[in-house]
């Protein structure tokens, strides 16, 4: 089954231990660096079912940009949620962990370990 990590590297240091934490248990992820092949709105509509919580757990709020498009408004959809983080990736929460049909995400890492059994 394949296995993908979302990842900021060398930025995040959570991303960066997810990483080592699957490579310690023997798993090559393919690694996706978000920032530079951000996901389309379509992806992060498939990740969003993957990952079976809501749109707003994916964001990040504390970025700059998140206060700038003052995405903390109630009546923002979920759509629009998702194509702010399209248009400006740092947004998504990291890392993101994809394996066949789910996802997680995995702050803090430790989660992983869990969620792969």
């Amino acid at each position: 089954m394949s296995l993908k990590i979302l990842h900021n590297h060398p930025r995040c240091s959570k991303s960066r231990e997810a990483l080592a934490l699957l490579e310690s248990r023997g798993l090559r992820p393919e690694v996706v660096e978000y920032l530079e092949t951000p996901l389309t709105l379509p992806e992060l509509q498939t990740l969003h079912r993957q990952l079976g919580t809501p749109v707003r757990a994916m964001v990040r709020d504390n970025e700059d940009d998140y206060r700038e498009l003052n995405l903390a408004d109630a009546s923002l959809t979920d759509t629009q949620l998702l194509q702010a983080v399209a248009d400006r990736p740092k947004l998504l929460q990291r890392a993101i962990v994809v394996q066949g049909d789910r996802a997680l995400i995995a702050r803090p890492p430790e989660l992983l370990n869990d969620w792969l059994k």
